[in-house]
């Protein structure tokens, strides 16, 4: 059974951090690119980083560039998205997803295969 289960989010004010994770079972992560997702009330769900198989290409959107670094550590079969210097706007649930193969950006979600149930990130002072 494929699972992929987010852990990390909280409460954090303007300029902190937080680590989230996104722990997989149920296929072998190796083969798959993981995306790190988000959505806000009333707003579309935005890919916001990407981290490709084998190689481990990393993408992420401008919004988050030069704040954020997505990582994998196959042994352990899990993603984390470090996220650095958090602003108001980047309040939402933020959601992991698996795709098989290799992948050279971010994309939308509609080309993912697998979800987790998402983690809340707030940010406010």
């Amino acid at each position: 059974q494929v699972q992929l289960v987010e852990s990390g989010g909280g409460l954090v004010q303007p300029g902190g951090s937080l680590r989230l994770s996104c722990a997989t079972s149920g296929f072998t992560l190796d083969y798959y690119a993981i995306g790190w997702f988000r959505q806000a009330p009333g707003m579309e769900r935005e890919g916001v980083s990407c981290i490709s198989n084998i190689e481990g290409s990393t993408y992420y959107a401008d919004s988050v560039k030069g704040r954020f670094a997505i990582s994998r550590d196959n042994a352990n079969d899990t993603v984390y998205l470090q996220m650095n210097r958090l602003k108001p706007d980047d309040t939402a649930v933020y959601y992991c997803a698996a795709d098989l193969g290799s992948r050279f950006e971010v994309g939308t979600w509609h080309e993912y295969d697998y979800w987790g149930q998402g983690t809340q990130v707030t940010v406010s002072s």
